[in-house]
């Protein structure tokens, strides 16, 4: 119907989100007149353009309001100049005005998660650097059962069994579902699971702690459309039906939201609307980089092709072969391909299919059609199967071997192209990489948890645009403005391509763009390459992925060289599968595989059941064949295949360590005089149980222990788990406490240790890493129900590396319970002894399986990770997958004691349990038995760490190093690969006789001599530059020539990426990024240039940047340039660079000096009268404030102090009030502008005044610890005393800018550090040392009681102390202060930017309604005071 008579102003609001475009028209009523609910298929401009078009020719008034909202309505509301109203803040309007009953709102969107809770103050979450868990992400993995979303809803409808999904993104739940789907698992099955990782994600992400009760309403397109979904949800949170609410229009509530908002909007027509639309398509401005075509013409195509067609394997007709012939498999994970060759390696036949999601449907089809095309003249006399199906094809269709994959493709490599010395194999969910050096695989590198950058997503990407991979490539290949994506994962790669075709972009730009990704990816993040030169000669690249000519271009232009691609590049697998086949024929075998007359009556079923043989109560998967065999999978040892259990009696000290730690008998209940104490069975316990259980036996305690961990474990905290990316042992300890809690225990028990005993004497610390630290707090602070159920909680900070002190500590923190000192410290002796002969016991059970290898001649692999690895439902039984190959198992306390380590190392050895990684893999370099393989938890970011330097120790023997990155998912498939290959790798390797040569890995440090003082050029990075080109002067004019970097450039985050494991911090890559990049430069003389960087020494990575930016030097060629370390712990000494008493008196000046520019400037900009005056006045005084730290006048800089604070107390400024918004966070994230995306200039730009704490409060955090850690930990008394002197030296500098800011009109002087440390003290420990420590939350405590009640916490992507002090403390942080307003935002190279800039919007929504309520004298939406007094936002 054709709306013509309508002539009143209608509401309009256009929602452009990432997968739909959603248009609403309301009247005054809020009746919706007209709307539109439309996927944008990545072309939002002409779908928006087509919506509005419709929208005229129904709606012809020319009168609307109109608001746009939407993750990707920011962009366009600027194009039509058109308000812009948040949608999570649209979102929450509707729900007020509409369901006003509802308690909590969850809302999912294409790439957009949100959880609304309506209390008393509205708290409202938003996904942050990951999309898993949303549309797209449902849509992924729709995809992989081939089929939609909507088919995904009916597939789950008749589900029976959930399978545990990882929902973070697309790519890791697919390195779960392939596999099941190899293993014949029923799509419906999968199809729910899939659902249940939405509910998962959505919980355990955004809740963040909080708990999701009441009546709950469910927004947003997927929750609309997929029933099945939403069913999942309720069931989950166990909903009764009069508490959901599902509106008649959910999916278009955020449209209604934004149109019937109160505020500004703009008055248009569609007409004029379109307009303006169709006038931005011819917009030109680039603000996502492009890079160079793939192709300049159509000759150089042509070229390209014609010399790679040239690649070719010798081929002959099936159906004129005779003789015996040899069959290939390889099962991918979206393809199956086969060949038949004969005894030569002639290809007869070949196959190259996607599987359609049924991988053995497919082979047996394959093997069908050989039959049928194979004369009679012809016979297969063996056969061989590799890839992701391996298994369950090898058992259903009989084949003769099985092989890994990685294997195959070196056979098939070494046949293509003898001499072969690097191999890349692109597949659909996987990547591997070889390097043969001397005939032997030297290294095998395998993508790890994560399948980004794999052919499977530039196929769903797509399909996502109608299309099949060969015509999106295609488009590609004469693109003229390729997108450059980076190294991003697959989802947050999203956003950025959204950006570029705003800008214009075509297909064929995003195609080229992906195919450039995907190399960089491979090459960046996988490969790790540093130099080409690497690579050797021979390059063979094979896959499926590199069939797209894009790809293998993009692979040859970013290389710099040329390669071979074989004209079999996707059947390479199956090849080398056939070759196997070939070599390991034997005359006269006669082979298994099934028969001709069978394979035509071919037939299985599939059935699901928990093993019950265990705590792990395995969910299996059971395919059953026509002839009554069966394939049992997802078991995760021998129990519950149906046959007999292997006894292999080969050892396993993950067995014997769980046992010997835990196997301890309790006091009876009437003999425990005082009690029973509860401790979880987590983290740090898994190494210190002997102690605990000991002291408090001894005490007259039963100890009862929590219940072993499984699934059902976790899932009782993933509630109150406060932070989404959190390794998953801190995870499960949410789940330990509940078990405790549930089990009647009254007292708990769990301590935080931020040391453990040293073990190595030669290395630099014993910390534990900040998660075994501190998780303690997080549990106290997130769990109510301890609070709630009147639990005594005990998680004192303990000296556990010093008996005496130790001793004192426990006293007074078990005082309530009145015992003796002596009694006390008897227990502590026998609980000390105790602990001691458990690890002399682990010590000597390692010795007999060294003697049992040596008598035996069997080989032992050490499964080396952290003590709370040999927790089954962490490690997920690798163990027994390790002892099935007959290879005995040893932990890396078994035999670290044994190891003659060389140092120094390149890294600072400062953990406890990574001394012992180390040793272990020093040992393991010794003995030709050995081999090791090191457990990662995801997430683990000390483990950028200590993967290379433990790959180092190894490698410089000549060694393969394995990692296995493991998480809550239980899919041991890609774990099987990588041991496997390993293992075929070591028996390829003996079969060639292969004799290692030995290296040193010691690290050969480059002093700075006394001599470089006066010649070198000292290279700094910029962390803050308001205070470093301050700082700087102070060497300078002490005789350095030092020089700090310019404010980072983007390229140089991208260089960081290719030298800088990708595991680490943002921070330590943009730092290496600015040194390598200036290096490289051709600026300096690199024989007259060093390098200089902090060091901390605390127990966070920052003190290890110094081994990053070491080994990035090494890789990039620039092994000579010295490394400074600039530290005040006397870590490293350098004869040349001495900080003596006159550069610490100018750096104090300078650190001052920058504090108060940085605190005037940022507090007058944004109400400067005259734009530019505030910039201007700052310049002025940088320039005065040079020339005072050359001099060095106290005196100087006291009156300038003074002069700086008057000059901006009397700058004129406007008669406007705003909200002040604090930025807190990691030290670099929270001063440097790349870090942190120019956050301040944002905030300003969006009418707040940003608050950022002063750089010197962190040096004052750092000398306070001392004092704290003398009384309460093992700090020693000169420690303590020379931090006193330390803290009274810097407040004499800090004294005047005191004094003169609480003295202005304007200004508001900074609290002392034993003030901050007061606050802090009444929220958490100041035991919590690690990076920013209490000081981040006694920052937020000192901004919430000075008015800025809108903070935004920033941290590194997985920063380990900020999911304590962090995230982990903005729950009591909300309880103690219920207006506080804070965001936490990450910020890591993959992050997208427009999810960021959402996120902060929405808090900044939250802080003008908050301001508009303080403020009643505002008018809505005016920011201007009525009067002309001028007036601040917040008490000054």
């Amino acid at each position: 119907m054709k709306l013509s008579a309508v002539r009143e102003i209608l509401h309009c609001g256009l929602d452009v989100g990432s997968t739909t475009v959603k248009l609403v028209v309301v009247n005054n009523e809020g009746k919706i007149l007209y709307s539109v609910y439309r996927r944008h298929l990545s072309d939002i401009k002409q779908t928006i353009i087509q919506v509005l078009e419709e929208a005229c020719q129904e709606l012809d008034t020319s009168h609307i309001s109109v608001k746009i909202t939407g993750s990707g309505g920011i962009s366009v509301s600027k194009w039509l100049n058109v308000p812009f109203i948040q949608e999570v803040v649209a979102g929450t309007h509707a729900v007020r005005t509409l369901i006003p009953e509802t308690d909590v709102a969850i809302e999912l969107g294409g790439e957009d998660a949100k959880i609304t809770f309506f209390e008393q103050n509205t708290e409202q979450r938003m996904n942050g650097i990951c999309a898993g868990g949303t549309g797209a992400f449902i849509d992924q993995m729709a995809s992989l059962l081939k089929t939609d979303a909507q088919g995904l809803n009916e597939l789950a409808r008749e589900y029976k069994v959930i399978y545990p999904i990882a929902a973070r993104c697309g790519v890791f739940a697919k390195t779960d579902i392939q596999p099941l789907l190899n293993e014949g698992a029923d799509p419906k099955d999968i199809a729910a699971s899939i659902f249940q990782a939405v509910v998962n994600q959505t919980i355990s992400g955004l809740a963040c702690g909080k708990t999701i009760k009441g009546n709950v309403a469910f927004l947003g397109g997927p929750l609309y459309y997929l029933p099945e979904l939403k069913k999942r949800f309720i069931e989950t949170l166990g909903l009764e039906p009069h508490q959901v609410i599902f509106p008649k229009d959910s999916h278009l509530f955020v449209a209604v939201g934004a149109a019937i908002a109160p505020g500004n909007s703009a008055i248009t027509s569609f007409a004029e609307l379109k307009e303006k639309a169709l006038n931005v398509l011819d917009t030109t401005e680039f603000e996502v980089e492009r890079m160079e075509p793939l192709f300049e013409n159509i000759e150089q195509l042509n070229e390209f092709r014609n010399r790679h067609n040239k690649n070719s394997v010798k081929k002959a007709k099936l159906e004129d072969f005779s003789g015996p012939c040899f069959l290939g498999i390889d099962a991918g994970s979206t393809t199956t391909k086969a060949v038949i060759i004969d005894k030569c390696g002639t290809i007869l036949y070949s196959y190259y299919g996607n599987n359609n999601g049924n991988p053995l449907k497919s082979a047996a089809a394959i093997l069908s059609d050989i039959y049928s095309k194979l004369p009679e003249s012809a016979y297969i006399v063996n056969s061989a199967v590799t890839g992701y199906g391996e298994g369950l094809i090898k058992k259903a269709l009989r084949i003769d071997i099985g092989e890994v994959e990685t294997i195959a493709h070196y056979k098939a490599a070494e046949k293509f192209l003898p001499g072969v010395e690097f191999i890349l194999d692109i597949g659909g969910q996987d990547m591997k990489c070889l390097k043969v050096k001397n005939g032997a695989i030297d290294r095998i590198i395998l993508n790890e948890a994560c399948s980004s950058g794999c052919g499977s997503f530039i196929e769903t990407f797509a399909k996502s645009l109608g299309m099949d991979v060969e015509e999106f490539s295609g488009k590609g290949l004469l693109a003229g403005h390729p997108v450059d994506l980076g190294t991003r994962c697959t989802v947050f790669m999203n956003s950025r391509i959204k950006q570029a075709q705003k800008e214009g972009a075509t297909v064929g730009d995003i195609s080229a763009g992906l195919s450039y990704s995907v190399i960089k990816n491979a090459l960046y993040k996988v490969i790790r390459l540093r130099n080409p030169e690497e690579m050797g000669e021979k390059i063979i690249v094979q896959g499926g992925t590199f069939l797209n000519d894009a790809v293998l271009r993009s692979f040859e232009k970013i290389l710099g060289r040329q390669v071979v691609r074989p004209d079999i590049a996707g059947l390479m697998g199956a090849y080398g599968a056939a070759l196997i086949a070939v070599e390991r024929y034997e005359e006269g075998y006669e082979s298994t595989l099934i028969k001709k007359e069978e394979i035509e009556n071919f037939s299985y079923k599939t059935a699901s059941r928990r093993c019950g043989g265990c705590t792990n109560n395995c969910l299996l998967t059971i395919n059953t064949f026509h002839d009554g065999g069966r394939f049992i999978s997802g078991n995760k040892c021998e129990k519950g295949t149906g046959g007999p259990e292997k006894k292999l009696n080969v050892p396993n000290l993950f067995d014997y360590k769980y046992q010997r730690i835990f196997d301890y008998k309790p006091l009876d209940p009437d003999k425990a005089n005082r009690g029973t104490v509860g401790i979880p069975r987590v983290l740090n316990i898994y190494e210190n149980y002997p102690f605990w259980f000991t002291f408090f036996t001894e005490l007259g305690f039963r100890v009862e222990l929590s219940s072993p961990s499984n699934h059902e474990i976790y899932k009782l905290g993933i509630e109150t788990i406060p932070s989404e990316s959190v390794c998953y042992p801190a995870k499960l300890v949410h789940g330990h406490i509940m078990d405790l809690i549930n089990r009647g225990i009254k007292t708990i028990f769990y301590p935080c240790l931020p040391y453990e005993k040293k073990e190595q004497e030669e290395a630099d610390n014993c910390y534990n890493c900040p998660i075994v630290t501190s998780y303690s707090e997080v549990i106290k602070h997130n769990m109510e129900v301890i609070k709630e159920k009147g639990i005594k909680y005990i998680n004192p900070f303990l000296p556990y590396n010093d008996k005496n002190k130790l001793t004192k500590r426990l006293y007074e923190e078990l005082a309530d319970f009145g015992m003796p000192f002596d009694e006390i410290r008897r227990a502590v002796d026998m609980a000390w002894n105790e602990e001691q002969k458990v690890r002399e016991d682990i010590q000597r059970k390692g010795e007999e399986v060294l003697e049992y290898l040596e008598k035996t001649g069997t080989r032992g692999i050490i499964l080396a990770g952290r003590p709370y690895h040999i927790d089954p439902e962490i490690n997920h039984g690798i163990p027994n997958i390790i002892t099935g190959f007959n290879i005995a198992v040893l932990t890396e306390d078994s035999v670290a004691h044994l190891a003659r380590m060389e140092r120094p190392l390149r890294v600072v050895d400062q953990w406890m349990y990574h001394s012992r990684l180390y040793a272990a893999a020093a040992f393991v370099r010794e003995r030709a038995d050995l081999d090791l393989i090191q457990l990662n938890s995801f997430g683990c970011g000390l483990d950028a760490v200590t993967c290379d330097q433990v790959e180092e120790i190894l490698e410089s023997s000549g060694k393969i190093y394995t990692v296995l990155k493991i998480d809550e998912t239980n899919n041991l498939g890609a774990a099987r690969i990588r041991i496997r290959s390993l293992l075929a790798a070591i028996e390829e390797r003996q079969r060639n006789a292969f004799k290692a040569q030995k290296d040193s890995y010691a690290f050969r440090k480059i002093p700075f001599t006394r001599q470089m003082k006066s010649r070198h050029t000292i290279l700094a990075p910029q962390m803050s530059p308001i205070h470093f080109n301050l700082l700087k002067e102070a060497f300078n004019v002490s005789g350095y020539n030092l020089e700090v970097l310019d404010a980072a450039s983007k390229n140089c985050v991208n260089v960081g990426l290719q030298y800088v494991n990708n595991d680490a911090c943002y921070p330590s890559i943009i730092v290496t990024g600015q040194l390598i990049e200036a290096l490289k430069s051709g600026k300096y003389d690199l024989n007259n240039t060093s390098v200089i960087i902090t060091q901390t020494g605390g127990g966070c990575r920052a003190t290890n940047y110094i081994g990053f930016i070491r080994k990035a030097l090494r890789e990039a060629g620039f092994e000579k340039v010295p490394v400074i370390s600039l530290n005040a712990l006397g870590l490293e000494k350098n004869p040349g660079f001495k900080l003596t008493a006159g550069i610490l008196h100018k750096l104090a000046m300078a650190l001052i000096y920058g504090d108060v520019l940085m605190k005037v400037l940022y507090r007058v900009r944004p109400y400067e009268k005259i734009k530019e005056s505030a910039n201007l006045l700052y310049n002025y005084w940088v320039e005065k404030c040079v020339k005072s730290i050359r001099e060095g006048s106290f005196k100087l800089f006291r009156k300038n102090v003074r002069e700086i604070v008057k000059d901006f107390d009397d700058i004129e400024i406007t008669d406007i009030k705003k909200p002040r918004v604090g930025v807190v966070g990691e030290i670099l994230v929270k001063y440097h502008p790349l870090a942190n995306n120019n956050v301040v200039e944002l905030l300003e730009q969006e009418g707040v005044e940003a608050v950022v704490p002063d750089l010197a409060d962190f040096i004052f955090y750092c000398a306070y610890n001392p004092i704290y850690n003398h009384r309460y930990l093992s700090g020693s008394l000169a420690g303590s005393t020379l931090s006193r002197m330390a803290i009274s030296a810097l407040e004499f500098y800090r004294k005047e800018m005191k004094s003169a800011l609480a003295a202005s009109k304007r200004f508001t002087p900074p609290a002392s550090i034993k003030e901050l440390a007061k606050k802090a003290s009444k929220i958490l420990s100041l035991g919590n040392q690690t990076g920013e420590g209490w000081f981040l939350t006694a920052e937020m405590i000192e901004l919430i009681e000075m008015g800025v009640q809108n903070i935004i916490c920033m941290q590194p992507f997985a920063c380990l102390p900020n999911h304590v002090t962090g995230k982990g403390m903005i729950k009591p942080l909300r309880k103690a202060f219920p207006n506080a307003n804070i965001v936490a935002v990450d910020y890591d190279p993959g992050a997208s930017e427009v999810n960021q800039i959402n996120r902060i919007k929405l808090m900044l929504a939250t802080a003008f309604d908050n301001f508009y309520k303080m403020n009643k004298q505002i008018q809505k939406g005016n920011i201007f005071v009525p009067e002309r007094k001028i007036v601040f936002g917040g008490p000054v």
